[in-house]
């Protein structure tokens, strides 16, 4: 915390050129929404992305008559989504066309596939067709997962985790033992299930919090709660709809956005944050900034070395989450036997899971995902096609090898078309690959990870990389820092890292008043 008399000093010698009240970096869920909560509280905020368009991660393209979400493509926690849009003077059943899907999804195993129904007594009929008794477990077990969600999203998840002190009241440290932190998801999930299939069907949400179920807490099985009772939802048009949606809203409270605008520097007077410098040699001034870029590139090429409050070897302990190697592919015709979200689980998940967390090497045989969200929206690809979507969860920091990406696209679609009974490959028309490289180069992502920090327990709440920077009026906000990865946590950072800002603002005004 810098003295009374530090802070005065940031609101002298500013420019009145290219001035603002606060300025945000980067248009993904996280910057958005930080944005709009400081247009909210009254700030002028400018917003300024270096691509052509919002969206970050979740930026989309036009090709072909195919429309192709880049990134997520997963709608969990619409309680989160209905907040946020309430809070904004908006309602997401107005912003948002919002289909659940039915079967949520589908996972196929080497013996066939198994759908996850959205109702949830269908569901627990599936569970005992499987294993005898699992579907009153599964009942226990989303019991006990519900009151972690509840405690999380009321009590954690909105605090900025600026220390250990922020979670030592009563209340909170009552509620801990609740949310058994210190038990791995593998372990909790094997007190309630014993057939591999479900265990596998168990422990998949916690693949996106990018670490093995057995270094994840159990705390995580709150995902299950949402995926399995909240639900699985789809914005009709796409998960950029999102996006378009909060750019909507955050332009009515005010927010100015600026595209083509690539950061160069970070200024300072030598005691607080001044502004920016963009690469076009533009400058732009504020007492505040928050920066929803990637939390590593800002502190270690923005930054002046004095104010980095973490060095490379601390990144480089980081245990991070999984890169992906990603395909858009466009087909001729419907593939019918495809769902909206299709997990491959035919193959074992030990070895692939050693190769992202241990070996940091390219998997045999590895596990993958297909969308293909045209089953539900046909609007997305010209009529009679198919708009699909790959992924392999990679080990981050790889380095392609010639001819790598197409043969794990050729073995993909070899396994995919055994269990589908159909080829598809003859019926591409449109394929577009996408993997560590370009998450380096599109969103300067630290070793082309994807989905932010893993969730282990030392890298959970006020063990992340700290949303206030060393230098003051400087907050971070997205998957990197408070709360984690995901979309709906990462609007939830936007608002913290906003409401910091707001905090620092007042200080200062105070002051200088």
């Amino acid at each position: 915390m810098i003295e009374q008399e530090e802070q005065s000093l940031c609101f002298k010698g500013m420019t009145e050129h290219n001035s603002t009240d606060a300025l945000v970096i980067g248009a993904g869920f996280a910057g958005i929404a930080a944005a709009t909560q400081l247009a909210e509280l009254g700030y002028e905020v400018d917003l300024l992305e270096r691509h052509d368009h919002a969206g970050g991660r979740a930026r989309v393209f036009e090709v072909e008559g195919f429309t192709f979400d880049m990134g997520p493509s997963w709608y969990w926690m619409p309680d989160v989504f209905e907040a946020y849009f309430k809070k904004y003077g908006s309602d997401v059943k107005k912003e948002l066309d919002l289909v659940r899907l039915d079967p949520s999804y589908t996972v196929w195993f080497d013996n066939g596939p198994v759908q996850i129904p959205a109702d949830l007594t269908a569901l627990k009929a599936t569970f005992d067709s499987i294993e005898p008794g699992a579907g009153v477990a599964l009942q226990k077990f989303l019991d006990e997962a519900r009151i972690k969600y509840e405690i999380g999203m009321r009590d954690f998840v909105q605090k900025p985790a600026h220390s250990v002190m922020e979670f030592a009241d009563w209340k909170t440290l009552k509620q801990s033992t609740q949310l058994t932190l210190f038990r791995s998801f593998s372990e909790h999930a094997r007190k309630y299930f014993s057939d591999e299939r479900l265990l596998q069907i168990i422990e998949f949400p916690v693949l996106f919090l990018g670490a093995k179920p057995e270094k994840t807490p159990a705390l995580y099985s709150l995902m299950n709660y949402a995926d399995t009772v909240l639900g699985t939802w789809y914005p009709m048009g796409g998960m950029h709809e999102i996006v378009r949606a909060m750019v909507r809203v955050a332009e009515k409270k005010g927010v100015r956005f600026h595209y083509d605008c690539d950061v160069k520097q970070i200024t300072d007077d030598g005691r607080c944050v001044t502004g920016v410098e963009l690469k076009d040699g533009t400058h732009w001034t504020a007492p505040t900034i928050v920066a929803g870029a990637d939390y590593h590139h800002v502190e270690q090429h923005l930054l002046s070395a004095k104010w980095r409050r973490y060095d490379e070897a601390y990144w480089d302990s980081r245990v991070m989450s999984p890169s992906s190697l990603l395909f858009y592919v466009g087909v001729s015709q419907r593939v019918p036997d495809l769902q909206h979200h299709n997990l491959f689980f035919d193959t074992p998940f030990g070895p692939h899971a050693e190769t992202i967390y241990d070996s940091q090497s390219w998997p045999d045989n590895p596990l993958f995902y297909v969308s293909a969200p045209s089953k539900t929206d046909p609007g997305i690809a010209p009529e009679g096609c198919e708009n699909m979507f790959f992924l392999i969860p990679l080990a981050p920091g790889l380095k392609d090898e010639p001819g790598l990406r197409d043969r794990y696209f050729q073995e993909m679609c070899d396994r995919l078309e055994k269990h589908i009974g159909m080829d598809i490959r003859p019926h591409i028309v449109y394929k577009r690959s996408f993997a560590h490289e370009e998450f380096q180069e599109d969103y300067r992502a630290f070793k082309g990870n994807a989905y932010g920090l893993a969730n282990t327990l030392r890298q959970t709440a006020f063990w992340k990389p700290k949303m206030k920077s060393k230098l003051p009026g400087l907050f971070f906000t997205g998957q990197l820092t408070t709360p984690g990865p995901g979309v709906p946590p990462s609007l939830i950072s936007g608002e913290v890292a906003g409401n910091e800002s707001h905090k620092w603002l007042l200080n200062s005004k105070a002051i200088v008043e």
